[in-house]
């Protein structure tokens, strides 16, 4: 299999951006040890760009600091904090991709540069195409999900209180889920 025809079976070829209506750009994180938290950005955007072969692509994107929603308002205004994103001094998460690999016929790993907290680290995202189709416009859409694992601690996020029976509040593994929907650029 080839590096083009496996990209055009993945992605065609174009510039494709983030219809936001569609998509989430959500986590996941226990706390206590025994529940999961979970949470997204309501302000968000991103772009992929793939040209005739994989090495051409790219994807990129960020999230507003200040959407975060996970319910709970006392929550989302420490998180917020400097205990966690500092959102006065890093108002946005950024995402860039250095390289996609293809793991199977819809799927890809996708490594990149993520900034939170004023920290750059490398993490790899798994992806999978959903979905082909065409939006109420006619414009051609596509479904992709994409999964990763940050540490909390690994971006200098300060929150660590541990309680009596040896569980964290909020764990330092977090679950990253991307569900998007994008559409091609003319």
């Amino acid at each position: 299999m080839t590096t083009s025809a496996t990209t055009s079976t993945l992605i065609p070829v174009g510039t494709w951006v983030v219809d936001q209506a569609h998509s989430k750009a959500g986590f996941a994180v226990k706390h206590l040890g025994v529940s999961t938290v979970r949470g997204e950005f309501r302000e968000f955007e991103g772009t992929i760009e793939v040209g005739e072969s994989l090495e051409d692509a790219r994807a990129y994107g960020t999230a507003k600091v200040e959407s975060i929603d996970t319910g709970v308002a006392d929550r989302d205004a420490h998180l917020r904090s400097p205990d966690f994103f500092d959102a006065e001094k890093n108002p946005e998460i950024r995402f860039e991709s250095k390289r996609f690999e293809v793991t199977g016929e819809d799927t890809f790993k996708v490594v990149g540069d993520l900034t939170m907290n004023g920290v750059t680290r490398e993490v790899e995202l798994e992806a999978e195409v959903t979905g082909v189709g065409e939006n109420m416009e006619g414009k051609q859409v596509l479904g992709i999900e994409a999964n990763g694992v940050v540490s909390r601690k690994d971006f200098q996020m300060k929150f660590n209180a541990v309680l009596g029976s040896g569980n964290a509040v909020v764990a330092d593994k977090v679950k990253l889920q991307l569900d998007l929907e994008v559409v091609k650029q003319a």
